[in-house]
């Protein structure tokens, strides 16, 4: 889409309009959500999921800023259940 721009000098542009070049209007994989809502939600029944987010987050795999926020909440899920299987295994053995 193009747009006509006119100065207060009488003098006419054309300007290219870069809302509507489709970027963020494809959806995003694994059903619309994105990878890294899909490893975040399904990690609660497989934790595996979300270190595969981790690695894909710090790895820089980053085909559409959209993903960022998703891949980084499963980073944060990755280390909290960490940090808790490690007090549960020092609780047990130690």
């Amino acid at each position: 889409m193009v747009k006509l721009e006119v100065d207060g000098g009488g003098e006419s542009a054309l300007v290219e309009d870069r809302s509507s070049d489709g970027v963020y209007h494809k959806p995003l994989s694994c059903f619309g959500c994105g990878i890294g809502w899909f490893s975040f939600l399904l990690g609660f029944a497989f934790p595996p999921l979300w270190y595969y987010a981790t690695v894909l987050y710090f790895g820089n795999y980053v085909k559409d800023p959209r993903e960022r926020p998703d891949l980084a909440a499963s980073a944060i899920a990755a280390l909290i259940s960490s940090v808790v299987l490690v007090f549960l295994l020092a609780s047990l053995f130690c």
